[in-house]
C-alpha cells in the first residue's frame, strides 16, 4: 500500500472524526434523550458519500486520490453508516437483493448481538 494513500485516508479520517465530534457537541443539547447528533451525522454522511461517489464515477471532478481523501477518509471518519448505505445500495443496483437484505438485516441484528455480548463479557470480567 502506498504511503500517500495511507496519509490521505488517515488525514481525512482525522478530519471526519473531528467534524463528527463537533456536530455531536452542537446537536446534543437540541433533543435530550434522543441520539439526534448521531442520527444527523448518519444522514449527512450518507448524502455526502452518495454525492461524492457519484461525482467520482460520473465526472473528472474527483480524482482517485481526492476520492480516497473525501470518501474513504473524511466520510469514513465521519460515519461508517454512510459506507454501509453505499455498499447496500451497490448490492441492490447489481441485482443482489438477497445479499443486500442479508447485509442490511445481518449488520443490524449481528451488531446488536455483538454489542450485547461485549457488554455481558465486560460485566463478567469486572
Amino acid at each position: 500500500m502506498k504511503a500517500e494513500a495511507l496519509l490521505l485516508v488517515g488525514t481525512g479520517g482525522f478530519l471526519g472524526s473531528v467534524a463528527r465530534y463537533m456536530l455531536t457537541l452542537m446537536f446534543s443539547p437540541l433533543a435530550p434523550g434522543f441520539p439526534f447528533a448521531t442520527f444527523a451525522v448518519n444522514i449527512l454522511g450518507s448524502f455526502l458519500i452518495g454525492f461524492l461517489s457519484e461525482l467520482a464515477v460520473s465526472t473528472t471532478l474527483v480524482s482517485p486520490e481526492t476520492r480516497l481523501f473525501l470518501v474513504t477518509g473524511i466520510c469514513g471518519g465521519f460515519t461508517t453508516f454512510s459506507a454501509y448505505m453505499f455498499e447496500s445500495s451497490a448490492l441492490m443496483k447489481d441485482g443482489q437483493i438477497f445479499y443486500a437484505g442479508m447485509y442490511l438485516v445481518g449488520s443490524i441484528v449481528g451488531g446488536l448481538i455483538a454489542l450485547y455480548s461485549g457488554t455481558l463479557l465486560a460485566k463478567l470480567w469486572t
